[in-house]
């Protein structure tokens, strides 16, 4: 570790003071006419094509004078607020957050009263919703961004574990479509399918550290069309990093909690340097206990942001992320052994055990109490995880009609998943236990460059953008010795000197992805938006080592991937939208899933010549209110989704699933999503958001070589048809408080719909008190009545049939915890 934080940190100091940017915003041309400051703030939303929050109540009785012309957004925006009391308190390429003008007083802390918990998506033609930066940092210090997205209409997150950051076990559910059929972005950055056993990306727990985060978006149908991503036919989440602020400071925080987790947090911002940069250092450890079994999830995490003006047009930005994490795993379950075992059965305690466990699975025997079966759980598991994610971006103004950017980004990872396998003793030469340590090895090497350039002319706004990117991939699996009667000081760590090789596999990766489109204004109430994008992405394999080696390349290829819309302003508080997307997912390269997982070459050269990528087709309407208490909005929409792919296993996945991969028809998706946030008096707001997603299989199914599977008109595994969310807020600046319930109803984890997961609903609890503008504490209860249920589900992959509820492939909700956090500020 300490030789990967030397080597990552030179770097981190080279690429601190080189150039980088971010793009200053062009010229738009206003007309907005004399009137109130709501209804003029209002019509700038609309001109500038930005989500705009502003505490309604501040400008109450005060009017603008007319701003007409071509402005950037910046000076547009500060006129209009120019006298009125209010200032910026978050702002990103989508949304703008105003907030009271702060006054010199021992508590002050205007920035976190009035502020909308979600912007929802005010001024867009498609279904889109905003999570603030405010929103996320009530949530216990440590937690993953996509819990805070669990409130947005039609969004299921579950994770085993409270802070949901165990990412075996992380899983997001919308519309029917599940983690890996997303698209990821961290400022604009890719980040890949966020699946657990990644080939082209990381998590969002391992790119950004969770108090850097600033406000994330989440486009239900369809992200924007530039948007970097092969795999969001389900949607996109477009997450952001704050920026350096202009002033010298040091945040510290600290945090502990149930199962003796705790957290430390230090972030200083230089301030205005004397050549005019701002640099933003982060670091964070992190230690969270499991709250079942033994074990535990241990992460240290370095953050540095860099933003440096280079001239009046010209901005560069340089962000750095490394990251060393472990993790312990969480035992898959199942229904029956629910029944069995109990909610808090885990690991097996002792290594002694697990010896004479794995001793009886490998030549018979009866187990002891309270086994019924030997290998119904195992001594450990789980992974480690090291990442340096940067990227370089430069901002430009071109001319007063002429702006872009382009950002070039670079993504290293070497990771190990290990299990203890009790079916392969491991050899007397290597140590003689009846254990063995079977891991499968990942690395990554990915990097791109983005660059879009945007050209206003008249009522038009014309984008366009390419996107490249080069992946090696490399994934092995090994077999390593243990010691027999010697438990493992240290279960994950990189091991060396296996004695089986299982095998061994390269792959790469080229994608390119061109954009263009054109966003007109046709009247003051009607706005256009059409374009059209088009990716190719060529996958190549190479076996090293392997019974069954797998050479050759596969293409997913489509030119025309176009998208429409319109935005229909009725006046300053009603607005209607439609839209409509198709999409590709591009093929995945890796021995775990996709085309290279087939189980023999002959079987790759049979498929590959007529397999398809998966494709969307994404039909959505709605209406939008939004007035100085009360956001509404209403969608409808329809999804088809064609080409779909499955990959039936024909071996377990601890050793890597050998598939036959295969198109198998279509889902259709239909469904109604509403949500509204209501202050309904002063410091009190009101949060609800309701979904209904009937999202079912088209065809029954016959995998190759076997019999017909009727899945027609059955429900799609792990989407719920129902999600609801409540969530009641209190914040007078000094006090604050929250209590949320999110309900989401069955679910199935087999394609018959004959294994089904009752309906459940979780409440969570935090308080917090501002004792100054220098110091805060909070305390945050998850899963506060204590309810058993099962969160994440398909861990394993998912299964045909299981009336009798055997299939391990479920993990249980953590049960009620509790965390408390302080926070200074100098």
């Amino acid at each position: 570790m300490i030789r990967y934080l030397t080597t990552t940190a030179i770097m981190a100091v080279a690429m601190t003071t080189a150039a980088s940017a971010q793009a200053e915003a062009a010229r738009i041309r206003f007309d907005i006419k004399p009137s109130d400051t709501a209804t003029a703030l209002n019509g700038f939303a609309r001109q500038a094509g930005v989500h705009l929050v502003f505490p309604y109540d501040a400008v109450a009785g005060r009017r603008v004078a007319a701003l007409h012309g071509s402005f950037t957004r910046d000076e547009a925006l500060h006129r209009l607020i120019a006298g009125q009391g209010l200032v910026i308190a978050e702002q990103t390429a989508s949304m703008i957050s105003l907030k009271v003008a702060p006054v010199e007083t021992p508590k002050e802390i205007a920035s976190t009263t009035g502020a909308d918990i979600v912007v929802l998506g005010q001024g867009q033609s498609r279904q889109v919703q905003t999570v603030s930066a405010k929103a996320m940092e009530k949530t216990t210090a440590g937690s993953s961004p996509l819990r805070s997205l669990s409130r947005l209409p039609g969004v299921n997150f579950d994770s085993s574990d409270a802070h949901g950051t165990y990412e075996a076990a992380t899983q997001l559910s919308i519309r029917g479509f599940l983690t890996d059929q997303m698209g990821y972005t961290l400022d604009g950055v890719p980040l890949g399918n966020m699946q657990y056993r990644n080939n082209n990306g990381l998590s969002i727990n391992r790119a950004l550290l969770t108090e850097n985060n600033g406000a994330a978006t989440l486009s239900q149908g369809s992200g924007a069309l530039g948007t970097a991503s092969t795999s969001n036919i389900g949607g996109t989440v477009d997450f952001t990093s704050i920026d350096p602020t202009a002033r010298f400071g040091v945040d510290l925080e600290a945090s502990y909690g149930s199962a003796s987790s705790w957290r430390t947090f230090v972030r200083v911002n230089s301030g205005d340097l004397p050549w005019g940069g701002r640099l933003a250092l982060s670091y964070a450890h992190d230690r969270q206990g499991k709250w079942k079994g033994w074990g535990k999830q241990v992460q240290d995490q370095i953050n540095a942001k860099y933003v440096q003006p280079l001239g009046d047009s010209v901005t560069s930005t340089t962000f750095l992320d490394l990251i060393d994490r472990r993790e312990d795993d969480y035992n898959d379950t199942s229904l029956a052994r629910l029944k069995t075992y109990g909610w808090d059965f885990d690991n097996i305690p002792t290594f002694a055990l697990a010896e004479r466990l794995a001793t009886i699975t490998q030549n018979g025997g009866t187990p002891p109490a309270p086994y019924v079966n030997a290998d119904d759980s195992v001594y450990q598991g789980g992974g480690v995880r090291r990442d340096l994610l940067a990227y370089e971006k430069l901002g430009y103004q071109l001319s007063s009609r002429l702006s872009g950017f382009t950002t070039g980004y670079i993504h290293l990872d070497k990771g190990i998943g290990t299990w203890a396998d009790p079916y392969d003793p491991t050899p007397a030469a290597y140590g003689g236990s009846p254990i063995s340590v079977s891991a499968n090895r990942y690395d990554i090497d990915r990097k791109g460059i983005l660059s879009r350039l945007t050209f206003k002319a008249g009522d038009h706004k014309i984008e366009g953008g390419v996107w490249y990117e080069h992946n090696a991939f490399n994934q092995a699996n090994y077999l390593y010795g243990l010691q027999a009667g010697v438990a493992p000081s240290e279960f994950q760590k990189f091991y060396t000197n296996p004695f089986h090789t299982t095998y061994s596999n390269q792959y790469t990766t080229d994608t390119v992805q061109l954009d263009i489109s054109d966003t007109w204004q046709a009247t003051d109430h009607l706005r256009l938006n059409a374009g059209v994008k088009g990716v190719v992405s060529t996958n190549h394999a190479h076996s090293i080592v392997s019974t069954k080696p797998i050479d050759g390349s596969i293409k997913a290829e489509n030119w025309f991937l176009p998208t429409a819309g319109v935005l229909y302003t009725l006046d300053g508080h009603n607005e209607l939208f439609a839209d409509y997307t198709r999409n590709m997912a591009a093929f995945v390269a890796s021995t775990s899933s996709g085309p290279f997982s087939s189980s023999s070459q002959a079987g790759f050269n049979y498929i590959r010549s007529d397999l398809k990528p998966e494709m969307t087709n994404t039909f959505e309407a709605g209406y939008r209110f939004h007035n100085r208490d009360l956001q509404l909005s209403l969608t409808g929409y329809y999804v088809k989704f064609t080409n779909r792919l499955l990959a039936s296993s024909i071996s377990a996945t601890v050793v890597g699933n050998q598939n036959v991969l295969q198109n198998v028809g279509s889902v259709s998706s239909r469904g109604v999503e509403t949500a509204a946030n209501w202050r309904f008096a002063p410091h009190w707001s009101l949060y609800g958001s309701w979904a209904y997603n009937d999202a079912t299989y088209d065809d029954n199914v016959q995998p190759l070589g076997g019999a017909v599977i009727a899945t027609k008109g059955k429900q799609v595994v792990a989407s719920p048809k129902n999600v609801g969310n409540a969530e009641l807020n209190y914040d007078d600046g000094t006090l604050w408080g929250g209590v949320t319930a999110h309900y989401r109803s069955a679910r199935y984890y087999s394609y018959l719909n004959d294994a089904v997961l009752p309906g459940a609903v979780n409440f969570n609890l935090s308080v917090g008190y501002r004792f100054s503008r220098l110091l805060d504490v909070q305390v945050n209860v998850m899963n506060l009545f204590d309810a058993h249920y099962i969160a994440s589900t398909g861990t394993a992959g998912f299964v045909t049939s299981d009336p009798n509820g055997t299939y391990t492939t479920l993990q249980a909700a953590a049960p009620r915890q509790v965390f408390a956090t302080v926070r200074a500020h100098f």
